[in-house]
């Protein structure tokens, strides 16, 4: 049996669209994609080059597009592939690899998101020692505990997960081998391992929501003692963008990992995972840089030297 299953490929169904639109479908998932993996990459040369964004704030951010690149290429490359061709396979290995990156991806974000709380409360509560308390170790050490903690999450799950026999049907329901549509088609019982998934996940959720709930509760008390307008817009300037990405990524991980399955549908599931992995990588760069005034003046800034150095070069062929 266990040999059967290593041996036989899986088979994604993807995305159930009318044959008519699917070429459309296609064309704005691919364009979400590019733009994604753009963004991201921008953000992340953007804070290496311009020293200005040399801060905790934008070293934390920069890992946030890091991860968010790895995301969104784990599951949509292959789902731009199923989508033109009839073999729409996923080796048992490939299954795997997709499982441990997506939830390595996920849990890394979860916890990187209540640091990032963290960084904005030392910002806004005590600025002073900001430098101190948020110094490049401290950061450094933060973003490696953020990585490890995604990592172990996707070392314990994804073993256990690809160990069941999977002895039936090879379809799954789903564009990319997520967890619970993976385990619907094992030929065993999987319950007491789905009740030990979901405490993990309420865990690994917990742990950051109490976080980012504790640090924007002391924000607030701060920003609402500010006697200044200025100093007030600032805090709400540089705690919203945060709170946005936070609200959108979070939503979406509470419905897949925390509701009851008597909420679920193949076809709701199927749409909520598409947000959080193909339009949530796209909306976090925009949503920083669209709102952040030292990335979009960062950018300008960039794309300016590099005008004038075209130019220049121009020039210069010209003599």
């Amino acid at each position: 049996m266990k040999n059967r299953t290593l041996s036989a490929d899986f088979i994604l169904l993807g995305l159930q669209v009318n044959s008519k639109a699917a070429g459309m479908v296609f064309a704005i998932i691919f364009a979400i994609f590019v733009v994604a993996v753009t963004a991201n990459l921008v953000m992340i040369s953007l804070i290496q080059v311009d020293s200005h964004l040399h801060t905790p704030m934008y070293f934390l951010l920069s890992q946030l597009s890091a991860m968010d690149t790895v995301f969104i290429c784990t599951t949509v490359p292959k789902l731009l592939v199923d989508m033109v061709s009839k073999e729409k396979t996923i080796s048992f290995v490939g299954c795997g690899i997709q499982i441990f990156l997506y939830l390595t991806m996920i849990g890394t974000e979860f916890f990187l998101l209540g640091l990032m709380a963290y960084d904005r409360y030392v910002a806004v509560c005590d600025p002073l020692r900001y430098q101190v308390l948020m110094n490049h170790r401290v950061c450094l050490l933060l973003a490696a505990g953020a990585w490890f903690g995604g990592s172990l999450d996707g070392l314990l799950l994804t073993p256990i997960t690809m160990n069941f026999p999977y002895c039936g049907s090879r379809l799954i329901n789903h564009f990319f081998c997520e967890i619970p549509a993976v385990l619907r088609l094992a030929c065993a019982d999987t319950s007491l391992y789905e009740t030990l998934m979901y405490i993990c996940c309420v865990i690994m959720l917990l742990i950051p929501i109490s976080v980012i709930a504790a640090s924007y509760s002391l924000i607030l008390l701060t920003v609402h003692r500010m006697r200044s307008p200025e100093g007030r817009r600032k805090a709400f300037t540089t705690c919203s963008s945060h709170l946005t990405v936070v609200s959108i990524f979070y939503g979406a991980a509470f419905y897949t990992y925390v509701l009851p399955q008597s909420f679920h549908t193949p076809e709701k599931d199927k749409a909520v995972s598409a947000f959080y992995t193909i339009i949530t990588p796209m909306l976090n760069p925009l949503i920083y840089s669209l709102r952040n005034k030292d990335v979009t003046g960062a950018f300008r800034k960039t794309f300016v030297q590099c005008s004038s150095k075209s130019t220049h070069k121009g020039c210069l062929k010209l003599q």
